[in-house]
């Protein structure tokens, strides 16, 4: 069964995004999906730690996007939008700053789910597709760090909190 692991708004907390990388190698993650705001090109190398593959999306504060964009080359490349099949399911990924945007991904009906950040509050929901903002992995504004783990299957998820 595939695995993903989620994540979002680390903003250069490089001791969190160690312990997430950590939490998601040990948890056997087939692929790790960032909804923006990595920051720092300098975050990449955290990243290649990584047993699984990765993806990304920038976000509202990621403005050194050429540095980032050949910083995270080895990893993935960086745009403001994914569209991804995983696990059978279709799954949209956005960072969030456009809400309108958000809602009519959800309600355009193409999506199973819908993947964003931006605002550091966790929150999941299922109202048409599975909306999951994983909260902030850098627990600045919050001080919670978290991500989240789901089986695209079923739709089965869990919230990890470090």
């Amino acid at each position: 069964m595939v695995m993903i692991g989620i994540m979002a708004d680390s903003h250069d907390n490089l001791e969190a995004i160690r312990k997430a990388v950590k939490i998601f190698n040990e948890e056997g993650v087939d692929v790790v999906i960032h909804a923006g705001d990595l920051i720092s090109p300098f975050t990449a190398q955290e990243f290649q730690n990584l047993d699984s593959s990765f993806i990304a999306i920038f976000g509202n504060n990621d403005g050194e996007r050429d540095g980032l964009r050949l910083a995270y080359h080895d990893l993935c490349y960086l745009e403001d939008f994914k569209e991804l099949s995983i696990g059978g399911r279709q799954i949209a990924v956005i960072h969030g700053s456009n809400q309108i945007l958000v809602d009519a991904l959800v309600k355009s009906g193409t999506y199973d789910v819908v993947i964003r950040g931006h605002t550091h509050r966790q929150e999941i929901t299922g109202d048409g597709a599975l909306i999951i903002n994983p909260g902030e992995t850098c627990g600045y504004l919050s001080g919670s760090k978290s991500v989240v783990l789901l089986e695209p299957v079923d739709l089965n998820y869990q919230v990890l909190y470090f």
